[in-house]
């Protein structure tokens, strides 16, 4: 995919989600494949502030991939300047505009998934950051915001218009959230009329479903989010059934392997955080275990007898505490042969 001067070789993106797409794990998953990935969304003005905590959110390990810099905020020249900031850090290859997250507090801000609303507002935000960074302006939206009020013709025609990149196109409406089906035949009418990329996202769990709708659907390439939670392989599955082949087993020495280098990972990112705020709650190995709760239970899911370890997770309060568990799960197991 061609991104102004910038080429991205696969169309299996990792979606943005706050809580998760962190360095360490956008790293485990770059491992296994994958075109972009995003940084956890972060707030425009809060970088403007220069809020540590806000500009952790886009902190980078240089083993990671292409990142995109995901920021939301409902003021064209803001977002530029924010925009301008996130280019001269030289980590970035894109500029995300987030015109869909439904989270209460961003919306009620006049951001993210608020945008909706006034299409002639995202273009101008676009038109204002196209004017300030030299790096491609994508962005990430919804088809609407309230049920069977769709806006998705509108604001893709003022996002091209206005100079985007490329646009990805979560298939529910925001007032849905995650909830529902996800409606494909939406994206695809907006794949057939646009001159720029368009990328489908939501309820992409497998493999199998990301080439699916990728490929039915003529799009350029699809976003993959709690699909990757505890799976980062999906990535590389998923390239090889585009390409027609077929997907390598994995053995739980290397599920191990790759939860460990994932809490590892996260360490040194919790090392960083700490110094970024004035008073953190736990030291960086504590914080790391109770962050990996939520990567574990999905890593796990589907093993034979975890889950008494699922009911004993509030004891998992070091990584250290987290490996002797998983080499419980594991020891569980039938010998592979």
């Amino acid at each position: 995919m061609q991104l102004g001067k910038l080429t991205i070789d696969s169309p299996f993106w990792l979606a943005p989600m706050a809580g998760y797409t962190d360095a360490a794990f956008r790293s485990v998953c770059h491992d296994f494949g994958g075109g972009l990935f995003y940084n956890e969304v972060a707030v425009a003005q809060g970088l403007i502030r220069d809020s540590r905590p806000s500009w952790h959110l886009l902190e980078t390990r240089d083993d990671e991939g292409p990142v995109a810099g995901h920021i939301y905020g409902g003021e064209p020249d803001v977002m530029a300047t924010t925009a301008a900031m996130i280019e001269k850090t030289g980590r970035f290859v894109a500029i995300d505009i987030n015109a869909g997250c439904p989270v209460r507090k961003i919306v009620a801000k006049g951001a993210g998934a608020a945008l909706i609303r006034t299409p002639e507002t995202i273009g101008e935000i676009i038109k204002a950051v196209c004017s300030a960074v030299s790096l491609p302006v994508l962005l990430k939206t919804r088809i609407g915001f309230e049920q069977d009020c769709s806006r998705i013709t509108e604001i893709a025609q003022a996002a091209e218009e206005a100079g985007a990149a490329a646009i990805a196109i979560h298939g529910r409406y925001a007032a849905r959230q995650h909830r529902g089906p996800v409606d494909w035949e939406q994206i695809r009418a907006i794949k057939a009329r646009s001159t720029i990329p368009v990328l489908g996202n939501g309820g992409l769990f497998t493999a199998r479903e990301a080439v699916d709708r990728l490929t039915e659907n003529g799009l350029d390439g699809v976003l993959i989010a709690r699909g990757a939670v505890g799976n980062p392989w999906i990535f590389e599955d998923a390239e090889r059934l585009w390409r027609g082949e077929p997907v390598r087993e994995r053995s739980l020495a290397e599920l191990r392997s790759v939860i460990e280098t994932h809490l590892s990972r996260l360490v040194e990112l919790k090392v960083k955080e700490a110094r970024c705020r004035r008073r953190s709650g736990f030291d960086p190995d504590r914080g790391t275990a109770l962050h990996f709760r939520c990567h574990l239970i999905q890593y796990l899911s589907g093993l034979a007898d975890w889950v008494d370890i699922r009911r004993s997770m509030n004891t998992l309060t070091s990584t250290t505490r987290i490996m002797q568990a998983v080499d419980t799960v594991i020891s569980r197991q039938r010998p592979e042969r």
